[in-house]
């Protein structure tokens, strides 16, 4: 195991995969230096002298500006660092060669469902149109899961606090999520629970759903009837009946959507469990699989590498149209486009939004850009799209859901308990975390700094994925966890 790390042979910094203590040598590239202070373990020590205004470089990029002069064997943090990012830019497109490859089909245990498309999990789904029916979904639930048959796994309430005092594209936004969520293909069925005088009403939202199979959706406004509970409880007998008809059979991995999304990064996030979920992108898609990239703001100031991946002109124009609006709608409601690190990641390392952004970005592996998914946009093509959302953990989980994502993989150096509406596969980038929280943590990326090959490790994720897509259940999902969360722009009535 080593005991630092240059990144890029480019890099003016290495970072500490330990803590490195003062008077400790540190030879990279040729170069060596002994450490002028502490330096905590995820955290970066210049290689070189550093003039004040001249770049940081780690990752082989820029990730910000010395705030002053910075003497070889110096921590590198916040203190002496600062973005160089600017607003909205201008770019240009300068597509990037991708070596394609492709390997051999591989299987997983679903569910074939009648429109074609497949499930990784049999569950029953309730789906509030409005936050005022939030406590009978929950009682539903809770009393529907006494009376599981067959192959259904479970019956699960979304509550959520939206659906009515909503304008504009908040309301949309709530309209379009519950949609994609009502049809997809984890729920073997779906009861829509309303309460009549909400703006998102159930006549409201059906055109939003589109066509249904009456067997698997059913429809309960809960001020049209005298007692919802008794009423409720017939519907979801009838929908455990139909579902329970459904069994595993073997599908082939091209069918399956993966989201991609980290939280609570540290200085291992970008060394470590990023890079991993990249090669497991890249394996799934050549396989002819799908795999969806997203929280747009903590692209910012790696965007170009996505950008000149683009498969074509189009789809560039459309990645700069998801970069720059995301930056406007910070101005639009006057905050700072580069508010970012958050605490925990400063404290596990990070220092600049570009140094999150080049490190979160490399979940998206090597392939080409094959789609640009607006918020609650569905997938449509195969292999590695970019969805906007932001990037809060369960809003950016959410929205890969609502876009068809059957499980969402989910780095983290700081670790997390939440879960999504689909599978959420918790992967830490360190070994301390995967053995300290082992009821949060479903696959260690820290043995990658233990020496371990990265591509036999993205093998053993990808043989991993596979069980939870033939019904291995993730930690989260032990614990009865099922979180959803809707994006939120502007005014509440």
């Amino acid at each position: 195991m080593k005991d630092y790390i240059k990144i890029h042979e480019n890099d003016n910094v290495v970072v500490a995969i330990k803590e490195i203590a003062v008077g400790e040598s540190v030879e990279a590239g040729g170069v060596q230096v002994s450490a002028r202070e502490t330096i905590p373990a995820g955290h970066k020590m210049a290689l070189c002298d550093i003039a004040k205004d001249d770049e940081v470089v780690k990752y082989g990029f820029c990730i910000g500006n010395a705030k002053e002069d910075i003497t070889a064997g110096s921590w590198i943090h916040t203190h002496n660092v600062k973005t160089a990012l600017g607003d909205l830019l201008e770019y240009n497109y300068e597509p990037t060669p991708v070596e394609e490859k492709t390997t051999s089909d591989a299987v997983f245990m679903g569910y074939q469902r009648p429109d074609g498309k497949v499930g990784v999990r049999n569950e029953i789904w309730i789906i509030p149109t409005v936050g005022c029916v939030n406590n009978v979904a929950a009682a539903l639930a809770k009393a529907a899961n006494e009376r599981l048959k067959g192959s259904v796994e479970e019956v699960i309430a979304f509550p959520h606090p939206y659906g009515c005092s909503q304008m504009g594209d908040d309301q949309e936004h709530t309209r379009t999520i519950l949609a994609d969520l009502i049809q997809h293909p984890n729920a073997g069925g779906v009861l829509v629970l309303g309460l009549g005088c909400e703006n998102s009403n159930i006549d409201v939202l059906k055109p939003y759903i589109g066509e249904v199979n009456p067997d698997r959706v059913k429809f309960l406004v809960s001020q049209e009837t005298e007692d919802e509970m008794e009423t409720g409880g017939k519907l979801l007998d009838e929908l455990i009946s139909y579902a329970s008809g459904f069994e595993r059979e073997e599908i082939s991995v091209s069918k399956l959507i993966i989201g991609m999304k980290c939280g609570g990064s540290d200085g291992f996030s970008g060394i470590t469990a990023n890079p991993l979920v990249g090669k497991f992108s890249d394996l799934l898609i050549s396989k002819k699989g799908t795999t969806i990239l997203t929280e747009v703001p903590e692209m910012f100031g790696a965007e170009t590498l996505l950008m000149n991946r683009c498969e074509n002109r189009e789809l560039f124009d459309e990645t700069v149209k998801l970069i720059n609006d995301f930056k406007q709608y910070f101005k639009d409601n006057h905050q700072t486009i580069y508010e970012n690190p958050s605490p925990g990641n400063k404290k596990g390392g990070i220092s600049t939004l570009e140094d999150k952004s080049l490190g979160c970005t490399q979940k998206s592996g090597s392939a080409p850009v094959r789609g640009v998914l607006a918020y609650g946009q569905r997938v449509e093509k195969a292999g590695l799209n970019l969805l906007s959302a932001p990037g809060n953990d369960l809003v950016a989980s959410t929205a890969l859901a609502a876009s068809g994502a059957h499980i969402v993989l989910f780095t983290t150096g700081r670790g997390t308990p939440f879960a999504s509406p689909v599978p959420t596969v918790k992967i830490s980038s360190n070994s301390a975390l995967a053995g300290k929280k082992k009821n949060w943590i479903d696959f260690n990326a820290g043995v990658l700094v233990e020496d371990k090959d990265i591509d036999e490790t993205a093998q053993e994720l990808f043989d991993y994925v596979v069980a939870v897509a033939s019904g291995k259940k993730v930690c989260s999902e032990e614990a009865g966890f099922h979180d959803m969360a809707i994006f939120k722009q502007g005014v509440t009535l």
